[in-house]
């Protein structure tokens, strides 16, 4: 089924000269995403691979919306680096094994699983604030700018709904809402950083170019938090 997959992430690549090659592919790995759910039974969310694929999935999906904007409908630069940044993100997920095990009991509850899907789409989000931010320093349009705040508004959303269901979620779990755990320590900082990004745009034009930066910066932290702490640190979020 991995073919489906690899399929997939050649019609992103393509994908970035046409729009309709890009849709497809996100299509692709929807259906891949989908046969993988109904043969485990559960959502595939669980090990590097999974994560790696519904990430790279998310970024396409949340992609859609920007590509029939009006803002950007002509922006070949954007569908361009929206359609690497899901297929390197699929590609991440390639080397590892697909763990096909059923649902370890701490994590068979929904809110888990809303907990990871709505992390995950806003991590997307994020990913495109900061190619919409990349793309205003370069071509200095008013259109990025504006387009990467509302990327990060919306995922921003995400985020706090996916802390809040998290939370539900630990209680279930461990008896508590929040453990420190380092996974835990990151977001929170993720979190709050977002939240300092949205509320520094309201300073005005005289701060873009910060603006961009900070959504740029945002989604290196994003990504720390999501890959760098699983990796370097222990934590009941490890993969």
């Amino acid at each position: 089924m991995k073919w489906l997959l690899c399929l997939s992430l050649a019609l992103y690549l393509f994908g970035g000269f046409r729009r309709s090659l890009f849709i497809a592919g996100a299509g692709g790995e929807l259906v891949y995403l989908a046969l993988r759910g109904l043969e485990l039974g559960r959502l595939p969310l669980i090990g590097p691979h999974d994560t790696l694929t519904f990430f790279s999935a998310s970024c396409a999906l949340m992609t859609l919306p920007f590509l029939f904007s009006p803002s950007l409908r002509h922006a070949d630069l954007f569908r361009i680096g929206a359609a690497l940044l899901a297929a390197i993100t699929g590609l991440m997920a390639l080397p590892f094994p697909a763990f096909n095990m059923p649902m370890p009991p701490i994590l068979n509850t929904l809110w888990f699983e809303l907990h990871v899907a709505l992390a995950f789409f806003a991590y997307a989000l994020f990913g495109i604030g900061a190619l919409l931010g990349v793309l205003f320093l370069v071509k200095a349009e008013r259109c990025f700018l504006d387009m990467q705040y509302k990327a990060a508004l919306v995922g921003f959303s995400f985020f706090s709904a996916s802390m809040t269901s998290g939370g539900i979620w630990g209680y279930y779990a461990w008896g508590t809402y929040w453990l420190w755990t380092p996974k835990e320590f990151w977001t929170s900082i993720l979190w709050l950083f977002y939240a300092f990004y949205l509320h520094i745009r309201l300073k005005g034009p005289t701060w873009d170019k910060g603006i961009a930066w900070g959504g740029i910066i945002g989604f290196a932290v994003t990504m720390f938090t999501y890959l760098g702490v699983s990796l370097l640190m222990k934590s009941s979020h490890s993969f």
